[in-house]
């Protein structure tokens, strides 16, 4: 009785999505991302992209792809694939699936955490200079 929502993506399936050049898959996209992959893809990342489709195909889980590139629009040919996007400190993993397409590595990699301050220290206050002389 229920339905499964399959993703579709401008109307396109993920399966057609794959079958298509990227070329045909930058005219679905929105203009920056249009623009960015026209202009062409990093040789690096795109090569370790097709070595881990290999092995991934084979049945073996392959290592996530480091990258500094938070700006990488994230296409159909990803999904699956496990990238270590850089924050500036740290690498953060990040898992791509279907409903990433489209969107920038970085967006899935924040970069500023919340600021959870501790106690005050000793003379940080007024009151507390007078705790600290007290003992």
């Amino acid at each position: 009785m229920f339905m499964v929502k399959t993703f579709t993506y401008r109307g396109k399936t993920l399966q057609e999505l794959q079958s298509m050049s990227n070329e045909e898959v930058a005219k679905l996209m929105p203009s920056r991302q249009r623009k960015t992959i026209l202009k062409g893809f990093n040789k690096k990342v795109v090569k370790r992209i097709e070595n881990n489709k290999k092995i991934l195909a084979l049945g073996k889980i392959p290592k996530a792809i480091r990258t500094h590139l938070r700006d990488f629009t994230i296409m159909p040919n990803m999904v699956g694939l496990q990238f270590g996007v850089h924050t500036g400190k740290e690498f953060f993993p990040v898992l791509i699936n279907e409903e990433m397409i489209g969107h920038y590595l970085g967006e899935y990699a924040l970069t500023r955490q919340r600021v959870r301050h501790g106690k005050a220290g000793i003379g940080a206050t007024k009151s507390s200079t007078a705790i600290a002389t007290r003992k």
